[in-house]
């Protein structure tokens, strides 16, 4: 790479269009990513979130505009970008037949790395998946799957991954234990581009959310820019709620299990539950 593609964003985005015969899908998109943070794009179905994904992991062609990834144009340098990338889909694409490990060494393989074995392991203990490596996938929970099946797109160390809806279809522990993968992305320095329809996911995670209406990026900015485009509301008085995030983490405990429930009864008693 140039010294000029290492100073330029991850993810470059001008003037992006896409139709498929009489539905324009994107309608000129603009957005920059900066490398080492994750990028929400919030968005509803059918506001073309999969589609921006497609073009920049080279899957499409954008009808106009310009997209690059890793300094390379996602058009012209196709190879260029794939190599550079890691692309992780709405469904875990994870071979149940084989283990946790099997997974991974396959990869591995497949990307002719030196020593498979070695890489297996380290990214099972990146995802504290260790102790369920020589399992079958078949026998994985949703979020262990999820987790399983982007510790499989960091093989190689892709410098931008795409994640797009991960935790489409997990219950609310699942996501968790997702959101905690994305986080260790960002820690060890990776750019990734995450769409997702949920708020609070993009609230979570992200360093800069982008929202994508109707084909348009129709705000983008930090959390606390974007709560700026709204007037403070008057709070004469505040009770302190606990969230849904409070109260499933007191009932189900850290790891879902040997964690009651006090319930107080009619008459005054208390059952644990």
């Amino acid at each position: 790479m140039t010294p000029e593609q290492v100073r330029a964003p991850a993810i470059q985005v001008r003037g992006l269009e896409k139709s498929y015969r009489e539905l324009r899908v994107l309608r000129g998109v603009d957005l920059d990513v900066a490398r080492g943070h994750i990028f929400a794009l919030l968005g509803s179905n059918g506001a073309g979130k999969t589609t921006l994904v497609r073009i920049l992991s080279t899957l499409l062609k954008p009808d106009a505009g310009t997209a690059s990834v890793n300094g390379f144009d996602a058009v012209r340098q196709a190879a260029k970008v794939r190599e550079s990338i890691s692309l992780t889909g709405q469904f875990a694409a994870v071979d149940e037949i084989l283990s946790g490990r099997e997974n991974l060494v396959l990869v591995a393989r497949l990307r002719h790395l030196r020593d498979p074995g070695r890489v297996a392991d380290d990214l099972l203990a990146r995802f504290s998946l260790t102790d369920a490596a020589a399992r079958k996938v078949s026998t994985y929970s949703g979020g262990m799957r999820r987790r399983l099946d982007i510790a499989m797109s960091l093989v190689g160390d892709p410098p931008v991954i795409f994640l797009d809806e991960p935790t489409t279809g997990l219950d609310p522990q699942a996501r968790l234990e997702v959101w905690q993968a994305v986080r260790e992305l960002a820690r060890q320095g990776t750019t990734a581009l995450l769409t997702t329809q949920y708020l609070d996911e993009a609230e979570q995670l992200a360093d800069r959310i982008a929202i994508l209406h109707r084909g348009r990026i129709i705000a983008n900015g930090t959390l606390a820019e974007l709560k700026q485009l709204l007037p403070p509301a008057k709070v004469e008085y505040v009770e302190k709620q606990p969230t849904l995030e409070d109260v499933f983490l007191a009932i189900v405990g850290d790891e879902g299990t040997d964690s009651k429930l006090a319930v107080t009864s009619p008459d005054g008693r208390q059952d644990l539950r």
